[in-house]
């Protein structure tokens, strides 16, 4: 079976991203896209020969616009460029990133409005194919005249410059081009820049949050929906009436999900009647409304990230003519702001799936609430239980909500006040991946304390939905009997989250979130 993805510069869809994302497999160019890349790269050998000033092509950068750079000096620009901007610090960008990155840049490169000859465009390709990560540091760029620290490490890896990642092994660089039979690039004039400024950093970033955000929806729906049964909590909530009269689509959409997922419980069925309660907690009763607005968050922040995956965001840009010429335009299309939008609303997004579930586990583990023995585990007193478990849940939920302030309000001007207001989008989307294992360490929680308050019913059982999600728990993790090393229990229920285990089995509930 050939799984090459094909890449037609413009249409990639979040299913492709999605599926980059999550594996390694080879990429191809549509044949289609040379010609414009060509066309682009012989306008900037044009205005190389015309000798008149353009930006990024004969003089300095930023501030030094101004510098007009001699025609035999022109390769050096580039070269000098790449080694002085690759500053880059902190931890290194992981291969599923590091694919984004390098997929969303050959898709701009290639859509011919930024002068690159086809030879940048054919080794960025074979350094993915050859399976050849550029060694990116996280740290380092402010989303503004592009992510320009992270992507000039990118583009040392083409030089033969540095180090690369190759088989989860840190080589030199020069060393794995060798190896796979690709010659290091030089750069011509204009290519360094359309290489680095750009950004698609912070949209890889946010694109990994993004994907996170919709496997911690999913799961957080279905521990959710266990904890319903677990506290013997009702289901008109999830009414349909109820979510059509306010009209808010997340809303009626997660309504249905929570009314499949708990369809056929014996457990609810045992309490329709005599039942003294009138009204559940909010954290259960209210799952449709919070988490309806996740689901519109998440949906509104795929919307703005598909389109900056798409999109040239490199400056100047080249506008062909149909006589052969056209026009080198300076602008801003490096701002990363959209991507910093959607990333503080991911950020919000997350933060409030953690904080929902923080609040069910709370109300399991309250005896007066729940009903269940108290830190559900017998014995209490001689046992504790899941009593400090919730701690770590609402440490880390106390965490998110530091981390979703937005990142966005904040701008420091740099470039000797050139550039003097930028985005933060790179922050934002990079401060997702920690929020996002947090709440998978809450979500995992709730996971084991929702099937532990389930066991306190048998022989009753819950849906065909939420018992094979017991049964998938119950592989991996035994119940609670006693106090024990809890730790580990943890671990393999987070695992479960982030894997996306927990939809696995219903994944046709949950295709309103991959469109």
């Amino acid at each position: 079976m050939n799984n090459t993805i094909t890449l037609y510069p413009g249409q990639l869809t979040l299913k492709d991203l999605r599926a980059v994302w999550s594996t390694h497999a080879p990429l191809a160019l549509a044949g289609e896209a040379w010609a414009a890349i060509t066309a682009s790269a012989n306008l900037v050998d044009a205005i190389v020969a015309k000798g008149d000033p353009a930006y990024g092509v004969n003089t300095g950068f930023g501030i030094l616009a101004k510098a007009h750079i001699p025609h035999d000096q022109l390769a050096a620009l580039q070269q000098n460029l790449i080694l002085s901007h690759a500053v880059g610090t902190g931890p290194l960008l992981s291969d599923a990133i590091v694919r984004l990155i390098v997929l969303t840049k050959i898709g701009s490169l290639a859509r011919g409005y930024s002068g690159v000859r086809p030879v940048i465009v054919e080794t960025l390709i074979a350094l993915y194919n050859a399976g050849i990560m550029p060694a990116i540091p996280s740290q380092g760029s402010v989303g503004a005249s592009g992510d320009l620290a992270p992507l000039a490490h990118m583009t040392l890896a083409m030089l033969g410059v540095g180090q690369v990642r190759h088989n989860g092994e840190l080589v030199n660089a020069a060393d794995a081009l060798r190896a796979a039979g690709i010659e290091p690039v030089v750069l011509g004039a204009k290519e360094g820049l359309a290489l680095i400024n750009g950004t698609q950093v912070s949209t890889a970033l946010a694109l990994h949050g993004l994907f996170m955000a919709e496997r911690l929806l999913e799961a957080a729906m279905v521990t959710g929906s266990l904890s319903v049964d677990a506290a013997r909590g009702s289901d008109a909530p999830f009414d349909a009436r109820i979510h059509a009269v306010r009209g808010q689509p997340g809303q009626i959409a997660a309504a249905a999900i929570y009314r499949e997922l708990v369809a056929g419980s014996a457990i609810r069925a045992s309490h329709l009647v005599g039942d003294e309660r009138v009204q559940d907690p909010y954290s259960l009763r209210c799952q449709p409304q919070v988490m309806g607005a996740v689901m519109d968050l998440i949906a509104n922040a795929g919307r703005t990230l598909l389109i900056e995956a798409n999109a040239v965001t490199d400056n100047p840009l080249l506008f062909l003519d149909d006589q052969g010429g056209g026009d080198i335009v300076s602008g801003g299309n490096f701002h990363a702001e959209p991507v910093a939008f959607a990333a503080d609303t991911l950020a919000l997004a997350i933060a409030e799936i953690g904080a929902l579930a923080e609040r069910r586990i709370a109300l399991l583990i309250d005896a007066n609430l729940s009903g269940l023995p108290a830190f559900l585990v017998r014995e209490p007193g001689l046992n504790s239980g899941f009593m400090i478990a919730h701690v770590t849940a609402a440490a880390l939920a106390s965490e998110n909500k530091s981390h979703a302030h937005p990142a966005s309000v904040d701008s420091l001007p740099t470039s000797a006040n050139q550039e003097d207001h930028v985005s933060m989008a790179t922050f934002a989307a990079r401060r997702l991946d920690q929020m996002a294992h947090n709440t998978a360490v809450i979500v995992g929680i709730e996971l084991l304390a929702a099937a532990q308050g389930i066991e306190f019913h048998r022989p009753l059982q819950s849906s065909q939905h939420l018992e094979h999600v017991h049964a998938q728990l119950r592989q991996a993790v035994a119940p609670y009997d006693a106090d024990r090393f809890f730790a580990p229990d943890i671990e393999a229920a987070r695992k479960l989250v982030v894997d996306g285990a927990l939809s696995a089995s219903c994944k046709e509930l949950f295709a309103v979130l991959h469109p």
